[in-house]
């Protein structure tokens, strides 16, 4: 394996961690470990976003330095002293929790060991069982790129039409370290990983300490604040990253029952699940990575661990470290006094929208997500958001619109006779108005992808679910059951309301018609919604962790009630994929709130204080006290923590195992198209050609679809499959009509034109060619066993079109544009 490589990104990396750390710093300095964690996402935003912009008059050396110098004195500006500074002393202003960079770092260590073993023992790119091809093409043709966006591999001479901020900041990553996109692809891959899980530990860890810190506290270890941050961390760590759904503890805990009992069930899970009942009760021997990941008809339920298995350097995934990022931001507001009027309109107004901006670039389906964090924020922090609105007037207008005076710090300023619904409805008014305020911002921010790669001629609308095309309760229970019933717990646990049982026996009525009416929505993560939002306003000991467990069960119930209807993928499957792996974040970093406070309580012996009391010294009555305290609930409640832990890992253990048992006989690299050449070696010499070309000269492949006009080409498998394109997609060099992705960019209408030219340029008359030929600036013509295998014999009867390389099965020739014009001028 490269191990110089992976040190220099290491360092790389290191340093990004040193110059991120007074960013984060700032950002939470009231929190247990100050934002340690999240210095790695938030040094890429700062480094990533100047270049951007650079980027759009001059793409590369100058791009990047403006990124490495915004970045530098973006850390200087919040780590000195400028006072100092200016009297020629160089001093620090702001203070590092050494404990917490240090937990942190060896966090993301881990992680990016972890992805960089996985990745050396399964390298390539592969065009099946994912996007790789996508994604490593658009590494590519960033690399070779004058200015963004980048030219389409796949649509040449126009720019691409796709969200591809992560991988404009792997690109800097490459540049930095002098890597190639072969190399850099995988090294890039593990480190979105690391700062995810880094991201988690940190949110995580600081919610649980915080929360521990603000109340009296009954000793033992897991009251202490900096056990706490480590344990609720730790916690994050294995369900953002490490655990998976249900699927597979749920097949062996089928195996388990009387053959009656067992099929009688299975036969129940795949009546509304993607599977079989011969698939559900198969042994541990047919054990696949990939069947956790489809679970809800025709949608995909990727979670972390599968999609870092499988290996794309997808968007959903390198977004997830800038999502927490964002949601750090929402708790650096959420602990921000009423007072601090300036720095609440800083996070909100200034900050939020930078990180919206650049997730919009890097990850559009998550970008509502982030202005949607900024809004929970708002609503549940205990400062007023009506607050934060400019002007008296404007506030008074406000308040008489809702009906009563803005509430200070949970209402005490509120009057007596105005509702708690009235009282709400402001709050939510005032804080869809701060959030509306924030969006405009991140909007003229990230205006030149808006105005420009996100517009495209793909049909999309809005449309409502059917009862028939929502989700089964059994899948949905497989996909969330693990959180619904640890954050459910934690929740229930949290709860401070006079009488809670009313509460729940409401809830479980909602519950049954939700399975009555074909809405099993409300019997999983509504719930979590209510019994959240209610905590939030009865119990402010609750904390942060609740508004994250709203965020992901807002998501989850919102998909279930309408989907994006594009031709990127058929129905609801690409909007259930790019919000669940959203979602997952959410509930995974709040499970390591909800687990270190269930097991504080569990294990501290008197029922620690710090989870019974509020920061306004309400408690439980005597009666629950005691049922909480009995023996038999801490035991309980440690074996549910294991449970969980445990049905989780399952599929962990399995597939990880069965990777690396898979692919320990083939040796190890990171080379990401290492594989050309020992799987497709007669092509390995024309794409190395190729990918010698400077510049990005226009190169004819045959289109990377099967479809024209309802017929088949007569090539197996095309999408998907080696057959779609694999110069362009390994080179950059950009091609006139590649996959059939761009039928979800482009529309249907322009991507079947381009595959009627390509065609009309392999079999049409010398006259039409010709045309063609200039039309699309073609200099290279790919001829290999795609090519024949579409056209049969192919041969081109110009003097303007010969020979420039021929090896293995591949004959590639060189177009005379001039020659063409001069062929058309003497006809």
């Amino acid at each position: 394996m490269e191990y110089a490589l992976v040190a220099r990104w290491l360092v790389l990396y290191l340093a990004l961690f040193a110059l991120g750390l007074p960013l984060v710093a700032r950002l939470l300095p009231r929190s247990a470990g100050r934002g340690a964690g999240l210095a790695v996402p938030a040094a890429l935003v700062v480094l990533s976003v100047p270049a951007y912009w650079v980027g759009q008059v001059t793409w590369g050396p100058i791009a990047l330095a403006a990124g490495v110098v915004s970045l530098l004195l973006a850390s200087a500006l919040a780590g000195l002293d400028l006072t100092a500074l200016r009297r020629r002393e160089i001093r620090l202003d702001v203070e590092i929790d050494r404990d917490a960079a240090t937990d942190a770092a060896a966090v993301f260590l881990l992680g990016f060991a972890f992805v960089v073993a996985v990745r050396a023992f399964d390298p390539a790119v592969y065009p099946v069982g994912g996007e790789k091809f996508l994604d490593f093409g658009l590494l590519k043709t960033l690399e070779r790129s004058a200015v963004l966006p980048p030219e389409d591999f796949w649509f040449a001479n126009e720019a691409v039409k796709y969200y591809y901020g992560g991988h404009l900041t792997a690109t800097l990553l490459a540049w930095l370290t002098a890597t190639p996109p072969a190399f850099a692809y995988n090294l890039a891959l593990a480190g979105f990983y690391a700062a995810l899980v880094t991201a988690a530990f940190e949110l995580a860890g600081a919610i649980g300490a915080d929360r521990v810190r603000s109340v009296a506290t009954a000793g033992g270890r897991l009251s202490d604040p900096r056990s706490r941050r480590r344990i609720a961390g730790a916690f994050a760590v294995f369900f953002v990253g490490l655990a998976s759904n249900l699927v597979t503890a749920g097949r062996f805990a089928l195996r388990a029952l009387p053959e009656p009992l067992r099929r009688g069930a299975a036969e129940l899970v795949a009546a509304r699940t993607d599977y079989t009942v011969e698939r559900i009760l198969a042994g541990a021997d047919s054990f696949s990575y990939w069947s956790a990941s489809r679970v809800v008809p025709g949608t995909i339920n990727e979670f972390p661990l599968f999609a870092w298995l499988n290996g794309d350097l997808h968007a959903h995934m390198m977004g997830t470290p800038t999502l927490l990022l964002a949601a750090a931001v929402g708790y650096a507001y959420y602990r921000t006094p009423e007072s601090d009027l300036r720095r609440r309109r800083a996070l909100l107004f200034a900050v939020l929208p930078i990180v919206a901006a650049w997730q919009a670039v890097q990850s559009t389906w998550s970008f509502p997500s982030v202005l949607a964090l900024g809004w929970l924020a708002a609503l549940f922090a205990p400062a007023d958001p009506r607050t934060l609105l400019p002007g008296r007037g404007a506030v008074r207008r406000l308040r008489a619109a809702v009906g009563g005076p803005a509430e200070t710090n949970g209402g005490t300023g509120a009057s007596e006779t105005t509702s708690a619904a009235t009282r709400e409805i402001g709050r939510i008014t005032a804080a869809l108005l701060v959030a509306a305020l924030a969006a405009v911002v991140a909007v003229v921010l990230a205006s030149p992808f808006l105005l420009g790669a996100a517009t495209g001629g793909g049909e999309r609308s809005i449309e409502l679910l059917g009862p028939e095309m929502r989700s089964g309760l059994g899948a949905l229970l497989l996909v969330h059951g693990a959180f619904v019933v640890g954050l459910g717990t934690w929740l229930r646990s949290e709860l401070r309301v006079e009488r809670p049982w009313t509460l729940l026996a409401a809830l479980a009525a909602v519950v049954v018609v939700g399975t009555q009416i074909g809405f099993a929505a409300l019997a999983v993560s509504v719930p979590l919604l209510v019994v959240a939002w209610v905590g939030l306003r009865t119990s402010e000991s609750i904390g942060y962790g609740a508004v994250l467990v709203v965020a992901g069960a807002g998501l989850a119930t919102i998909v279930e009630l309408v989907y994006v209807n594009e031709q990127a993928g058929p129905g609801r499957m690409n909007t259930v994929f790019k919000t669940y792996s959203q979602v997952w974040v959410f509930w995974g970093t709040a499970m390591g709130v909800a687990l270190s406070g269930l097991l504080s309580r569990a294990l501290s012996g008197s029922a620690a204080a710090d989870d019974r009391a509020g920061d306004d010294g309400s408690s439980e009555s005597g009666a629950v006290r005691r049922l909480a305290g009995l023996p038999w609930r801490r035991v309980a409640t440690v074996a549910l923590v294991i449970a969980l832990v445990a049905s989780t890992s399952v599929y962990g253990v399995l597939a990880v195992g069965a990777h690396f048992e898979r692919a320990a006989a083939g040796g190890t690299t990171l080379d990401a198209t290492r594989f050309v050449e020992t799987d497709h070696p007669e092509y390995a010499a024309a794409i190395d050609w190729v990918d010698d070309r400077d510049g990005r000269p226009t190169m004819l492949e045959a289109p990377g679809t099967s479809r024209y006009d309802g017929g088949n080409d007569g090539r197996p498998n095309v999408m998907y499959s080696w057959y779609a394109n694999p110069a362009s997609s390994l080179t950059g060099v950009p091609t006139v009509a590649g996959w059939q992705h761009e039928v979800g960019y482009r529309g249907q209408a322009a991507y079947l034109d381009r595959v009627r030219d390509v065609d009309a340029m392999y079999t049409g008359n010398e006259s039409t060619r010709a045309d063609l030929l200039r039309q699309y600036e073609v200099e290279y013509i790919w001829v290999g066993p795609g090519e024949r295998a579409r056209y049969g014999s192919i041969s081109f009867g110009s003097e303007a079109i010969d020979v420039a390389h021929r090896s293995g099965d591949v004959t590639i020739y060189a177009v005379d544009l001039a020659a063409l014009d001069g062929e058309a001028s003497n006809a």
